[in-house]
């Protein structure tokens, strides 16, 4: 997220030193007219009596010196008041200005992110297109593979509208569909998918036979395991290591892993990423495709089905996710 520009935050001390400069000022010049008081008083009540006297030691000071310390005390309270309201109102202005920013950072990061991931589909499909128009007696099998490639750029865009689709629906109306899932059958599926879109991926699953089933929405629990594992195949290029397990974590509850040998998450960006639209890096010079929606998604679904996640590191390196699920009743 960018910065503010520092000039912002000079100005801020600024205002806040030179707040604190007038109060003193202030308490200087409420000092000085005590005393001004004080010497005025202690005149006339010698020209009154004839000699000098300890005004001091008169209630005629007792008051006079009371006065002074309460507008000293209203003084500094004010000061302190003004200063705190000036802060704190400071405070809550950069930090929706800040949100702002990040806003529309993100905004811009998935602009960026989807343009790409719509040109390249579309392009492909259209080149293929032009290809059997203009060349009407293809072979076979060069027919057979054009039309397996334009079906995959065809499954890429249903694949970015259905989660569009889905990342809408779960800030809203999104309902889960209550069934019984063998969640470990579930889990070889969604490695069996993604190992054969990344052909250099070695995925190890490593699946308790007495893990037992869970009660959810099956499209959502495909969607968590593949969007999961697919990440680990796209951010551990150029050999991922993938291992995904599933374990028996108590009498009522499934602790599902899936850890990589990638890039990992640095600390300062582990809360963010399960922001929406949001990616590591920048859309500038990343390489890697994607739309920043599926670890929103991920942990999205995962609450809704009653389930926690957590992002740890993977050793010596990668990314580990763990997810706590209650097991079906």
């Amino acid at each position: 997220m960018r910065r503010l520009p520092v000039v912002t935050y000079l100005i801020i001390v600024y205002m806040l030193l030179a707040f604190g400069w007038w109060s003193v000022l202030l308490l200087r010049k409420n000092e000085e007219a005590h005393l001004a008081k004080v010497s005025e008083m202690e005149i006339r009540l010698a020209v009154s009596t004839g000699r000098k006297s300890n005004f001091r030691a008169t209630e005629a000071y007792a008051d006079l010196n009371d006065n002074f310390q309460r507008q000293q005390n209203m003084i500094i309270g004010e000061s302190v008041l003004l200063v705190l309201s000036i802060g704190g109102g400071l405070f809550l202005l950069f930090k929706s200005l800040r949100k702002e920013i990040s806003a529309a950072e993100q905004q811009r990061n998935f602009l960026l992110s989807i343009t790409h991931e719509l040109k390249s589909p579309l392009a492909g499909i259209r080149l293929i297109l032009e290809t059997f128009q203009k060349r009407r007696e293809l072979k076979p099998e060069i027919q057979q593979k054009l039309s397996i490639n334009a079906l995959t750029e065809t499954d890429r865009l249903t694949g970015l509208v259905n989660d569009l689709l889905l990342s809408a629906k779960l800030e809203q109306v999104y309902q889960i569909n209550e069934e019984v899932i063998d969640l470990g059958g579930l889990i070889h599926e969604a490695a069996d998918t993604v190992a054969m879109k990344y052909k250099s991926a070695n995925i190890h699953v490593d699946i308790d036979p007495e893990a037992g089933n869970v009660n959810g929405d099956r499209p959502g629990m495909i969607s968590v395991a593949v969007n999961l594992i697919e990440n680990a195949a796209k951010y551990s290029q150029p050999a991922p290591e993938i291992w995904v397990s599933l374990q028996r974590g108590g009498a009522s509850e499934l602790i599902w892993e899936v850890a990589d040998n990638g890039m990992g998450i640095p600390d300062r960006e582990k809360r963010r990423v399960f922001t929406k639209f949001y990616r590591v890096g920048n859309e500038d010079t990343r390489k890697t495709k994607g739309t920043g929606l599926g670890l929103f998604i991920v942990k999205q679904l995962v609450e809704k089905h009653g389930g926690q996640l957590e992002l740890l590191d993977n050793e010596p390196r990668g990314t580990r996710f763990r997810i706590y699920l209650p097991t079906a009743a």
